[in-house]
């Protein structure tokens, strides 16, 4: 069942990628992260960050378009799943990847919107746009939690958001974050 919904603002990749990063040190059992977005609107970005909080090296992490899975080790296994080039008439459970959906780690899907039918009854959906406005261009992050795991994610992650007082993200070490 769908939760409340929330977004966060950012202005530049780092900042993206430290929301991605926050969240992937909050992460502290197997879960599902369906990404949706339009190209370029920093999907892989938000996943390099979440596998920096999981432990993973930063370096490692790219995005798996023409392999559809890398798998990664850090705190959890994090598997990176990308649809983009998947259609609903191939055959993906031929190809064994619903034993990751959520497995034993954090599995993070880009173009999830692609094959709704794969993800299970409880996940953490995260749609990231583009938008222009008088500061120029940013993206919304909106998380959208099916589930108390991916609520509970939700809410400690907006905890640990702070703010400037010029509007800025603040990015604090995430490592001092309360669970």
């Amino acid at each position: 069942m769908q939760q409340a919904k929330a977004f966060l603002t950012t202005r530049k990749e780092e900042e993206t990628a430290y929301i991605g990063e926050l969240l992937g040190l909050i992460i502290n059992q197997p879960l599902v992260v369906a990404l949706d977005g339009e190209l370029g609107t920093g999907k892989t970005v938000f996943v390099r960050g979440a596998a920096k909080g999981l432990g993973v090296e930063k370096e490692q992490v790219a995005s798996p378009t023409f392999v559809l899975l890398k798998i990664y080790h850090g705190r959890l296994p994090v598997y990176h799943f990308d649809f983009y080039r998947l259609t609903a008439d191939d055959d993906f459970l031929e190809l064994g990847f619903e034993e990751y959906l959520p497995g034993e780690g954090a599995a993070f899907i880009e173009w999830a919107g692609r094959l709704p039918q794969l993800l299970p009854p409880e996940f953490l959906q995260v749609i990231l746009e583009r938008f222009e406005d008088h500061q120029g261009e940013g993206r919304r992050i909106w998380f959208v939690p099916f589930g108390l795991e991916a609520s509970r994610v939700v809410e400690v992650l907006l905890g640990a958001v702070t703010w400037r007082t010029n509007g800025s993200l603040h990015q604090q070490q995430p490592r001092d974050i309360t669970l």
